[in-house]
This record gives structure tokens, C-alpha cells and sequence, in this order.
């Protein structure tokens, strides 16, 4: 489990315990607040790991399976179950 909110740090603390587990995939915290999920597109992109789950909140069900057409539609402020070229 990653913490979203703390940027650049995060990919290094995944790349640790990449390197020390052998790790299949990531999980990004606390993508509800000011994050943007920098990290998630880092550690996707230097450890090539796939991001399963996101948390959106405090509880437990606030972990959510990762959607990349959420992801980027909540990056680009783009609304949500409308066809667009993202497909």
C-alpha cells in the first residue's frame, strides 16, 4: 500500500519494497484529498506494477478497484459515464 499524498516519495517506498518482496501490484491511498495520484503514474511507469485498488476515503469500502478511465477523467475534471475518446 502506497500513500498517494506524499508524491515522488512514494515511488521510492515502492521501489524499496519492490525490491525487497517482490511486489505483483500497488495499491494508492488517500486519492480523496489535494493527491492527484502523481506516484500512481511513477510507479506504473518505473516499476511497471499494476495498481489494483485505490482509496477514496476512511472507511473500508472507500478502497475501490482502479479504473483508468476514472483516473483520468478525475485528472482532466471530465465527466463520468459519458462516451468520450478515452476508449
Amino acid at each position: 500500500m502506497v500513500d498517494g499524498s506524499i508524491g515522488s516519495n512514494s515511488i521510492e517506498q515502492a521501489r524499496v519494497f519492490h525490491q525487497e518482496f517482490g511486489l505483483t501490484g500497488v495499491i494508492i491511498t488517500k486519492l480523496d484529498g489535494t493527491s492527484r495520484g502523481g506516484a500512481l503514474v511513477g510507479i506504473f511507469r518505473e516499476l511497471k506494477l499494476p495498481v489494483f485498488y485505490v482509496g477514496l476515503g476512511e472507511q473500508p469500502e472507500d478502497l475501490q478497484p482502479f479504473s483508468i478511465d476514472a483516473y483520468v477523467r478525475a485528472i482532466f475534471n471530465l465527466p463520468i459515464g459519458e462516451e468520450s475518446s478515452l476508449n
